[in-house]
């Protein structure tokens, strides 16, 4: 199972590792860019994906969105709130790595004087000070420096995640992962029927019948 950068994944694969013990579920980091194409070429079974992606030819279940924080260093006017909004950032250096997640009608402040190749990238030159950085909170832990802090963009577009797969592979083993994710017990109509463990039925306790009482004849 693939997974983009900043997922997550370790909770459901233990809840597996709990329900389906006799199929290992193996986990792979990847570009998002390389997710979708891998998916349709069978290389994994399923993906945690960021949307929107091209669904032709697979099923996709949204499943949560992502918090969009700015990226900033630490002696930055930002860095002394706990949140901002996007007219707050209207005079910043804004950077827009070419791998950026976030789909923007009209991005706020300027634009930097690059565009660096991936999210990594842009965090080095945040740091130097030379602009701004926004993107999901969970790229933004993922990419944690020292000298760097990040606040929430309360009015900001957001990322969110969803869980994709092929639309020729929904098996039984494909439902009990999504009734997973989506936080399903085990008990639960959808999936796999969980196996019935051996009960040992007790007779039932004999009944005892009331005694009849004895009737005499009364004397004339």
């Amino acid at each position: 199972m693939a997974y983009v950068p900043g997922v997550t994944p370790g909770k459901w694969a233990r809840v597996w590792a709990e329900r389906v013990r006799e199929v290992p579920l193996r986990l792979v980091q990847m570009p998002a860019a390389e997710v979708v194409p891998l998916l349709r070429d069978g290389g994994v079974d399923a993906a945690f994906v960021r949307l929107p992606v091209d669904r032709a030819a697979l099923h996709v279940i949204p499943l949560y969105l992502e918090t969009t924080v700015v990226v900033v260093p630490k002696d930055h006017a930002v860095a002394a709130v706990e949140e901002v909004k996007l007219a707050d950032l209207v005079d910043e250096d804004v950077f827009e790595p070419l791998d950026d997640v976030l789909t923007w009608d009209d991005r706020p402040g300027q634009l930097a004087f690059t565009r660096p190749e991936n999210t990594a990238d842009a965090i080095e030159l945040v740091a130097s000070g030379t602009g701004v950085l926004m993107l999901p909170q969970s790229l933004a832990r993922l990419h944690h420096r020292k000298d760097l802090t990040y606040r929430t963009v309360t009015d900001a577009p957001q990322s969110q995640i969803g869980l994709a797969w092929p639309e020729a592979v929904t098996t039984d083993l494909m439902e009990e992962l999504i009734g997973i994710v989506r936080g399903r017990t085990p008990n639960s109509s959808r999936g796999r029927k969980p196996q019935q463990q051996p009960t040992s039925k007790k007779p039932p306790p004999k009944r005892s019948t009331p005694k009849r009482r004895r009737q005499t004849r009364r004397r004339t």
